[in-house]
């Protein structure tokens, strides 16, 4: 479903705030005063443009077609949220929430701008549960997961050309672990717990931010029980491209939370658009460092615990 929220109208010049819009053949827009001429009685209070955002970006095979549509998506996983919030002067005039990647339109936003310098921030993510806080001018996810966001600046004039394809950036990072000894019978779960991780992003100041320092809980599929190095836990997070560091507990735990195995990692580094990865024992020694590299995410970080 696509919301659109028109925040503020401002009337300047007028002794009434009454107008209509004309739109003519190129997508531009007037409003008018009650007279409706362009002129000194009442004047053109306003001019507008209609422009098309088509957006792409680190998103692997980016628009894949299904059917007569596309869908925006990412390492082969639909992104299922598009935030469109254009700023004037430091005030936001308008949004857009696309939450129906089904809808023809996903992806592809349509806003109608005033003549001007305009901020306009889009955000797209898969992440679950999300809240945007427009006086903070953030977006928080209750399990944050792959994001990209952009912010474009835009002077619109007569002349501006409509139709524009916008690049966003990944401020995704990612922790995957592989635990490389045998997972026992009676590990049902595998918490992760960083001492800093970010659950929202700010789109005004482009940086990460909510950091909590909460468990992460995995369960193991039964397909792992007695296999060694087959289980792999993934979580996401949000972040600048300023690396930064941080401690994270592993924890490998029965179907009451009983603790099997602990392991901690000290100082691992973070960074928007890469994969931080270790690998190590959970229940024993003897862990053992693999390396891979993701072809569309930076060179990931490799270790050990």
């Amino acid at each position: 479903m696509k919301k659109v929220l028109l925040l503020a109208v401002v009337c300047l010049g007028l002794t009434a705030c009454e107008k209509s819009y004309v739109e003519n053949g190129s997508g531009e827009t007037a409003a008018y005063g009650e007279d409706g001429e362009d002129g000194d009685d009442g004047g053109t209070i306003a001019k507008s443009k209609k422009f098309t955002f088509t957006l792409k970006g680190d998103f692997g095979d980016e628009w894949k077609a299904v059917g007569s549509r596309a869908y925006l998506a990412a390492d082969g996983k639909d992104l299922t949220d598009v935030w469109v919030l254009d700023y004037v002067g430091g005030e936001l005039v308008q949004q857009i929430h696309q939450d129906d990647n089904t809808a023809e339109d996903f992806g592809k936003p349509v806003l109608q701008l005033a003549y001007g310098e305009h901020h306009v921030y889009f955000v797209a993510s898969r992440g679950t549960t999300p809240t945007l806080n427009t006086t903070a001018g953030t977006i928080t996810w209750a399990k944050p997961s792959d994001t990209f966001y952009k912010d474009y600046e835009v002077n619109v004039v007569a002349t501006s050309n409509g139709n524009r394809a916008v690049t966003l950036d990944r401020v995704a990072t990612k922790l995957k672990l592989t635990i490389t000894d045998e997972i026992p019978a009676t590990c049902a779960e595998v918490g992760v717990t960083p001492s800093t991780w970010y659950y929202g992003w700010n789109y005004i100041s482009g940086t990460p931010t909510a950091s909590q320092q909460t468990e992460r809980v995995i369960t193991v599929p039964a397909n792992v029980i007695g296999t060694s190095g087959e289980l792999v836990v993934t979580i996401f997070g949000l972040s600048s491209a300023d690396e930064w560091t941080t401690n994270v507990t592993v924890s490998g735990k029965t179907s009451a939370h009983a603790v099997l195995g602990t392991a901690t990692i000290t100082d691992a580094p973070f960074c928007a658009n890469r994969s931080t990865e270790y690998s190590g024992p959970l229940f024993g020694a003897g862990g053992v460092a693999t390396m891979s590299l993701s072809s569309e995410w930076l060179d990931s970080h490799i270790g050990t615990w």
